[in-house]
């Protein structure tokens, strides 16, 4: 018989994750992502064929993916020097704003 979680042990679970930072301000990241603009467009959709699609994305994702270029634990030409200056603020506040940007999928 397969026996599922209970729903403490879930909710206990997810209070362990940790969450954007309350401070994370979405308008400061819209302003600092002028930079990213070039490959992951305006919206946060890719304009280049080789670059990933940001907009809608989980913050914590991004928080990640962000730390993990600047640390170097994730390696790419170009984000790994983009991410290396940016502070843990810095990340908080692109997170929040490309989090923030709804998108829509259409089914065929």
């Amino acid at each position: 018989m397969r026996t599922f979680p209970s729903l403490a042990l879930i909710a206990a679970a997810f209070a362990l994750v940790p969450c954007v930072s309350e401070a994370a301000d979405a308008k400061a990241g819209r302003a600092k992502a002028a930079a990213c603009v070039v490959c992951h467009g305006q919206t946060g959709i890719s304009t280049l064929p080789n670059a990933p699609n940001i907009a809608g994305q989980p913050a914590i994702y991004v928080e990640e993916q962000l730390r993990n270029y600047r640390s170097g634990k994730r390696q790419h030409e170009v984000m790994s020097v983009v991410a290396k200056p940016l502070g843990d603020a810095d990340i908080e506040d692109l997170a929040a704003w490309y989090s923030a940007i709804r998108i829509e999928a259409t089914p065929p």
